[in-house]
């Protein structure tokens, strides 16, 4: 990803209209305000995934309902946008998420965070684990280091902790996640965290505790943890942010910034072609189809934030070994029922932010997110919005079934769980297929290899969340070093890279 070697790019192409393609574009622009860039969009709306809707006073969203800011970039973006009063915090008060066993919820461990327990007391006493779990998961503190490059989570997780306590807290805790088979899960591409916390401390356990005492010293100094203590802390539940107006007002606040120059919709890029003659100046030719004509753009550099599908069916007659390490990436595609009920109908107090079903219950819902719970201004007085996930790795066939069976699946669930009675006031089921890339073992390496062979091709850049990260913040970030690669910037923190703040 280098600038021409005629000189720093002009005019630059960027394809993709979601989430990291108007990131890029508008970190490009906010470099060099005097580029030409084009962005090109296959369908009519922009923001990819990224949608909010309105219906009988419920905000509902068809993807992501939020965004961490323990990964500092997308609330560094909306800083810049100027949107940083407009970001919601969760509800302190129901800080916590249940877990499914039998017919019943029952919280995660106070202090459990993902796979490392910071306190003693709410292993011993959930209702999750036998006292044989219990047992094998404090047992951790004892378990000797294994000097591993890679694992599995989980095998990670049932050599640490057991596999009572893998199955019934760690799978469905990051099954929620990332929708993804946790045999295939490759830790180092998706929580490394953990196993640094192995090598440096020998134990999940010790980390935790060692970090729960640094926390509580800053605290006691009036300052926060940095560096591997704060990185080491985990993603907290007072941490998750959303814009007031849902994930369409980040995109809608991108896409006004970049500008309607700029933005090529329902203009699908067909080809991709690249000259090294010395005597041109443009070194690339997106060819695109608008309306019946197909059209072409020259431009000095392209970045492609598309699908690693998508990306390899562009880049195939250009580097077919690319396109083929590109192709090896899989993804899974999941369905979101999201349904709204008076208070009254449910019975379960929804003192928490959701739910997560291990894959060892054999239900046929992954999980339960209780949106109107964790954000304020998401259904009208008296009434909850709860959002149901289905398909993911293990139920692939859900995807694709009836949107009635969706929501009879959700209905009867929700029932059984939650105590609900009578019909929502209204659902809406969206389903998204070869979504959500699959960080399985290897994982690492062959973005390596991806990153390698794009070097190869000056003024190209791969960004998404098929390389380094599935958040919103990692799009961001992903689609922020692409820009500030192409133009020859140096890769820089949020707070460097920030501009007007």
């Amino acid at each position: 990803m280098n600038a021409s070697s005629e000189g720093l790019p002009r005019r630059v192409a960027v394809i993709g209209g979601g989430i990291t393609g108007l990131a890029a574009a508008h970190r490009l622009l906010e470099l060099n305000p005097d580029l030409e860039v084009r962005l090109f969009e296959a369908e009519d709306r922009l923001g990819g995934v990224l949608q909010t809707f309105e219906d009988s006073g419920y905000l509902f969203e068809r993807s992501a309902d939020n965004f961490i800011s323990n990964v500092p970039y997308a609330v560094d973006l909306c800083r810049r946008l100027g949107l940083q009063d407009q970001l919601l915090s969760t509800n302190d008060a129901y800080r916590r998420a249940f877990v499914v066993r039998g017919s019943r919820l029952y919280p995660v461990p106070d202090g459990f965070m993902l796979m490392a327990a910071q306190k003693v007391w709410p292993v011993m006493t959930t209702p999750l684990l036998s006292l044989r779990g219990k047992l094998r998961l404090l047992a951790e503190f004892f378990v000797g280091r294994k000097q591993v490059d890679d694992e599995s989570l989980a095998s990670f997780a049932r050599r640490r902790l057991g596999r009572e306590a893998f199955e019934r807290l760690v799978q469905p805790l990051v099954g929620g996640i990332y929708t993804a088979d946790a045999e295939k899960l490759s830790l180092a591409a998706t929580l490394p965290r953990f196993l640094e916390m192995e090598r440096q401390h020998g134990s999940l356990i010790r980390a935790a505790l060692r970090q729960r005492k640094a926390t509580a010293q800053a605290a006691q100094n009036g300052s926060q943890p940095s560096g591997r203590a704060a990185a080491e802390s985990g993603a907290r539940y007072s941490l998750f942010l959303a814009p007031r107006l849902g994930m369409s007002q980040l995109v809608d606040a991108l896409a006004a910034k970049v500008g309607q120059g700029v933005i090529q919709r329902q203009t699908p890029v067909v080809k991709l072609e690249r000259t090294t003659a010395p005597e041109v100046t443009a070194r690339w030719t997106v060819h695109y189809r608008q309306g019946e004509q197909t059209q072409s753009y020259a431009a000095d550099a392209v970045i492609v934030a598309l699908p690693a599908y998508h990306a390899a069916r562009l880049l195939e007659p250009l580097d077919a070994p690319l396109a083929g390490l590109l192709n090896e990436i899989p993804y899974a595609g999941s369905a979101i029922v999201s349904l709204g009920y008076r208070r009254d109908q449910v019975r379960h107090p929804l003192n928490g932010f959701g739910f997560v079903v291990p894959a060892v219950e054999r239900r046929e819902i992954l999980a339960g997110s209780f949106s109107s719970v964790k954000f304020a201004g998401r259904a009208p007085d008296d009434s909850v919005l709860i959002r149901v996930f289905l398909g993911g790795s293990s139920h692939p066939h859900l995807v694709e079934a009836p949107e009635a069976e969706l929501r009879a699946i959700t209905e009867r669930e929700l029932k059984e769980l939650l105590g609900i009675t009578g019909a929502p006031q209204v659902c809406h089921v969206t389903r998204w297929t070869r979504r959500m890339p699959q960080y399985h073992l290897g994982h690492l390496e062959r973005v390596a290899k991806i990153e390698a062979a794009t070097a190869n091709l000056p003024g190209l850049a791969l960004a998404g969340s098929a390389y380094r990260g599935v958040g919103i913040p990692d799009c961001i970030r992903s689609a922020e070093a692409a820009a500030q690669a192409i133009l020859g910037q140096p890769q820089t923190a949020p707070s460097q890279a920030s501009g007007q703040v």
